[in-house]
């Protein structure tokens, strides 16, 4: 290849480097990482607004969150949860277990405006799974438009996942501060308060895992109810692992926030820009890893490795998607187009059809007709004159052969047929 001209530092910034053919295949994504990367910083500006749809089903969750922690601030400055500096003064009432007793009714109240305001989160979720779902399948996407149609489709299962999820994390979550109640005014057996804790933190993670595996599966599969808390259930405790790493991996902005101080800053600017498509766009990707491996490879015309350009061996310098679309494009150029071989007359001159007036007569017809037989006649005699042009010969001449090679077959096929059929006539006739 011709070496190209040195370029400055700032036209390198904006240009980048020479597009050439290696150059092309080397962007390719052949992994998942590579892929997610490849998603992330070419559509960005889709993610964003993928991110900003969804925030608006969002407002009222994060509105209960918001009336639950102002709430809980206004309880705390109204009780008095601490001792005056005289012995004795000011008499302050038994104070233990208030605080647990203020976050269990705080919990049992908004904990149920909280389902209410996710159902509402549930349909932004459902038009953003099915944007993320198709950027992971590099599929072409129309935000908006497809949005709403992922809404559509992908509501009742978003729905119904939802609510599962909603349900048992309010019920744990309860259990918990129940726990704390009763070992805080020490009115029941510590160790089993204990463990009763314990295992409801573990079921809220397990939970967790299950709804985001139903999200993913629901959002590429037709299953039923049943079938998506088995199968979310299996692939939970079957990834384990891999399903707590990417969980830490997709709630990085989330950890942000929880930080506090200048990472929390940073956390919120995250979230309302790209968290929410952040964080489906992790799973998602990690997910269909998951679906190839177990599902897709296992069930015949299973779609393996979508978005994915796995090279051909090592040093191989075609990747096995330009393979497969080298070999499309020659099956297609072996296929004798009409429109290729015979020469068509451009639309350059006068001639045009006769158009009918609203009220035509026998003469109007005739004229149509005629003008119809003027056209196809030039049309016929362009033809003939261009026939012989070296573009059609050249065209042709490249399926000539295999058009004799398929007659020479189909004669011999009935050669050999006529034969049969005479042999097995003399045979009768002996007998």
């Amino acid at each position: 290849m011709a070496q190209g001209e040195k370029k400055g530092f700032i036209a390198r910034m904006l240009q980048g480097k020479e597009r050439d053919e290696e150059y092309a295949r080397s962007t390719l994504p052949s992994n998942r990482w590579a892929l997610f990367w490849d998603i992330f910083k070419g559509r960005f500006s889709k993610i964003v607004i993928v991110n900003l749809l969804m925030l608006l089903f969002f407002i009222p969750l994060v509105a209960v969150f918001i009336f639950r922690y102002l709430w809980l601030n206004m309880m705390g400055i109204t009780y008095p949860f601490s001792n005056g500096m005289l012995i004795g003064f000011p008499a302050y009432p038994n104070m233990v277990g208030a605080p647990e007793q203020i976050m269990l009714s705080a919990n049992m109240t908004f904990g149920a405006f909280m389902i209410v305001a996710s159902l509402i989160a549930a349909v932004g979720i459902s038009g953003g799974l099915y944007v993320i779902r198709n950027m992971v399948w590099t599929e072409g996407i129309f935000v908006a438009n497809d949005f709403w149609r992922g809404i559509k489709i992908n509501f009742i299962v978003v729905l119904q996942s939802t609510v599962f999820y909603t349900v048992m994390v309010y019920l744990f979550s309860l259990s918990i501060t129940w726990a704390q109640l009763i070992l805080e005014v020490q009115q029941g057996n510590t160790v089993l308060m204990t463990i009763s804790m314990a295992i409801s933190y573990i079921a809220i993670g397990i939970v967790t895992f299950m709804y985001l595996w139903m999200l993913s599966m629901g959002g590429s599969y037709k299953l039923k109810f049943l079938q998506l808390l088995k199968n979310s259930f299996l692939m939970t405790f079957g990834l384990i692992f891999q399903n707590v790493f990417f969980v830490i991996l997709m709630a990085i902005p989330a950890i942000l926030v929880l930080l506090g101080s200048f990472f929390q800053a940073i956390g919120f600017v995250m979230l309302i820009l790209f968290g929410l498509s952040y964080m489906l766009l992790v799973w998602l990707n990690y997910s269909q890893w998951a679906f190839d491996k177990f599902f897709e490879s296992k069930r015949e015309g299973g779609k393996v490795n979508r978005g994915i350009y796995a090279k051909v061996g090592k040093g191989s310098s075609q990747s096995k998607a330009v393979q497969e679309y080298q070999a499309n494009l020659e099956a297609a150029m072996s296929v004798k187009s009409d429109l290729s071989s015979r020469p068509i007359k451009p639309i350059t001159d006068d001639l045009k059809v006769y158009e009918l007036p609203q009220a035509f007569s026998r003469d109007d017809l005739r004229k149509l007709r005629e003008s119809k037989e003027i056209i196809a006649e030039d049309t016929q005699k362009y033809a003939e004159e261009h026939r012989n042009d070296e573009k059609y010969v050249t065209y042709n001449a490249q399926f000539e052969k295999p058009e004799e090679e398929e007659t020479d077959k189909k004669d011999k096929k009935e050669k050999k047929g006529k034969k049969g059929k005479e042999d097995r006539s003399e045979g009768k006739g002996e007998e």
